[in-house]
């Protein structure tokens, strides 16, 4: 078994990715990832043969044959038991109440404890605080924004879900808000015109008033939500993550004015990392219980 590398997983509303991360360094093997588009409201047994595909193939990248797998979830989820709570979101409901570590330990023919499952967000954010964005950071919040609404807090190297995604904002929840729902929805509300997500909102900004208006709204909508998500201030710096963040340079300007008026001074910086953040969150996870394990057989070979 290879003690020095551990898979990593992130799931997300449209796709899975992953790539063996060595836990010595926090660092991707080279040309170990992979990515594959998942059909969220496919079968179970369709969703779950489509990450053991993409999990077996990275835990033998190169004759490797990684024991160990990190798993960046989205919730609700029970992270301990690996039970599935996500319904009513448009992505996994068919997996609501089923244990999903069971079953992909079943298929990948391993025990269920070779698997660990953490929240997304908090992954996301362990992974800038340690070699991203928030490097060196004391007090962090971090938001991933894209299919649904990710956050957590990092309080000098201790990383917890923040669970926001459901905190009371306007006349709903905060994911109602800051997801690509809301700009697909806002789009089609104001222009007639239906479009898949905010990367086609984007392309077109430079040259329609309206979509530039839509990312405007966004900015303002994630500026009040910043003001009452750390006030009084829990976090010195804020890193955004998620697809969203990829267009930062056109709902910047409303959201940092936002700020300003508001007499919020907190750093906002974008996510170095990519993907990779929530990879390398995941697998460090076993980093020193596998660290450990190491040393120990080293130590019987001697």
């Amino acid at each position: 078994m290879d003690h020095s590398t551990v898979v990593g997983i992130d799931v997300g509303g449209t796709h899975i990715s992953a790539a063996l991360i060595n836990i010595e360094t926090s660092t991707l093997v080279a040309g170990s990832y992979l990515r594959k588009e998942i059909d969220t409201q496919s079968t179970v047994t369709e969703i779950i043969t489509n990450w053991c595909e993409v999990i077996q193939q990275t835990r033998r990248f190169n004759g490797a044959h990684a024991s160990k797998i990190g798993i960046a979830m989205p919730g609700p989820f029970d992270y301990t038991k690996g039970v599935s709570l996500i319904k009513d979101q448009n992505k996994y409901d068919i997996l609501y109440n089923l244990n999903v570590k069971e079953l992909l330990a079943e298929q990948l023919s391993i025990p269920t404890a070779d698997i660990r499952f953490l929240n997304d967000a908090a992954c996301f954010l362990l992974g800038e605080v340690f070699c991203g964005a928030a490097q060196g950071e004391g007090r962090v919040l971090g938001l991933t924004l894209g299919t649904g609404l990710g956050s957590a807090w990092c309080h000098h190297g201790q990383v917890k879900d923040a669970d926001l995604w459901n905190a009371p904002f306007k006349s709903g929840i905060a994911e109602e808000y800051l997801s690509t729902r809301w700009f697909v929805g806002r789009y089609q509300e104001l222009t007639g015109q239906r479009v898949k997500g905010v990367k086609e909102i984007a392309d077109v900004a430079s040259k329609d008033a309206v979509a530039q208006r839509v990312f405007d709204e966004f900015g303002q909508n994630l500026g009040q939500f910043i003001e009452t998500a750390v006030h009084p201030p829990t976090a010195d710096v804020l890193v955004i993550g998620g697809n969203i963040s990829n267009a930062y340079p056109l709902f910047s300007g409303e959201l940092m004015r936002h700020l300003r008026k508001a007499a919020l001074p907190i750093q906002i910086r974008v996510a170095e990392l990519g993907e990779k953040s929530a990879l390398i969150g995941a697998a460090s996870s076993w980093q020193e219980s596998l660290l450990e394990k190491e040393e120990a057989l080293n130590g019987q070979a001697e």
